[in-house]
């Protein structure tokens, strides 16, 4: 099979992937796994530490605190993601800088382009990866969050009990002891002293156990006596019961969703200023991997000789910056100092533009002209 002349020039135009770039792309992803492990255990273990706070109260139960840390950690990478391409790039390409590997590829007729073009074998994949942590699994987790947490708070109360000690709900208004549990949670020679309309009641039953109605938690206690006022008085009243309920406190068992919390799908539908500015904040993450990528590959031939701390340093300021341009810009979304369709696209702009006097800077007007004609005259 013969091919033509004008198809093989066709196909030049797209040059195959060469050894170099999967190299260079391979380094990349390994730098980009440990930059993003490190920045991700930091930032969880801090947040964890409430987490575990709440599990040794007895808030919410240690199997709901170890599937709250792998939630955690899946919005930590979705939002870390954009930072952490940004740091391996500058970092791989500064040492390539170092080890004059720069002046050999150069050498070797490769250029801006082949960089480009090494550095997106990897950001390409890894934006589309962003784009569905986002939008899908980083919603999907905190929601998953709000509701695990809302059930353990149902039964918060039993976690909190202990046999053997006294126990103070309602601010101390209400006193709680029992002296057994057992394996199925029922209370058993219990004790209980609160008040009722100003006056202190105490209650002694056999068994019990807690309950949580519409109206609030409960404590569901049979086979007892109450007593209520203080003895020698007129008013003083002695009764036994089969059952009584006594209320621990009043709580809402609704889930209160943040903005963070709701579904892509339903924020798209919304026509609510704030639901907008949330859907701009999941596209940001994956527009962020794509332009902080680009940001990245002339900004790690500035300074060659900084080394890795300094490139991780420098890395840390521009991504500071970025990260207040971009909370600035949604803080005036929220007070319509800018249009919504504006906030969309200002701040990529201004690092599209960035980047363009970067690579001005280093490479010239002169050759940026001669690239762009010689690929306009192909």
């Amino acid at each position: 099979m013969k091919v033509s002349p004008q198809k093989t020039k066709k196909m030049g135009r797209f040059p195959s992937i060469t050894l170099l770039d999967r190299m260079i792309a391979w380094d990349l992803f390994k730098t980009v796994t440990a930059v993003l492990s490190v920045i991700v255990i930091i930032i969880v273990s801090r947040k964890f530490i409430k987490v575990l706070a709440l599990a040794i109260d007895g808030t919410i139960s240690g199997e709901t605190a170890i599937d709250i840390l792998g939630l955690k950690i899946i919005v930590a990478v979705a939002s870390f993601l954009p930072a952490a391409i940004f740091m391996a790039v500058l970092m791989v390409l500064g040492r390539m800088y170092r080890d004059q590997e720069m002046s050999a590829i150069a050498t070797a007729g490769g250029g801006l382009i082949f960089l480009y073009r090494a550095v997106f074998l990897l950001v390409i994949p890894l934006s589309v990866i962003a784009y569905q942590l986002s939008l899908y699994a980083a919603p999907w987790a905190e929601e998953k969050m709000l509701i695990l947490t809302n059930n353990d708070l149902e039964t918060a109360d039993i976690r909190g009990v202990s046999a053997g000690r006294f126990s103070e709900y309602s601010h101390g208004d209400l006193v709680f002891y029992t002296e057994e549990i057992d394996e199925n949670n029922q209370m058993h020679r219990i004790f209980v002293q609160n008040r009722e309309h100003g006056k202190p009641r105490t209650i002694n039953a056999k068994h019990g156990f807690l309950k949580t109605l519409p109206s609030g938690k409960y404590i569901i206690l049979s086979d007892g006596e109450s007593s209520q006022g203080i003895p020698g008085q007129s008013n003083f009243t002695l009764e036994t019961f089969d059952e009584y309920a006594v209320l621990i406190e009043k709580k809402s068992s609704e889930v209160f969703y943040q903005n963070d919390a709701i579904s892509t799908e339903k924020l798209e539908k919304s026509i609510k200023v704030k639901d907008k500015i949330e859907l701009q904040k999941r596209f940001a993450i994956p527009l962020g991997v794509i332009f902080l990528s680009l940001l990245a590959v002339p900004l790690a031939n500035l300074s060659p000789r900084g080394g890795v701390y300094g490139s991780l340093l420098f890395a840390f300021l521009i991504y500071f910056v970025y990260g207040n341009i971009s909370r600035v810009n949604y803080s005036w979304l929220k007070t319509e100092t800018i249009p919504l369709w504006l906030g969309k696209f200002w701040v990529y702009a201004v690092m599209t533009f960035f980047t363009l006097i970067l690579l001005l800077k280093l490479y010239g007007l002169k050759w940026v002209i001669q690239k762009i004609t010689r690929k306009l005259g192909k």
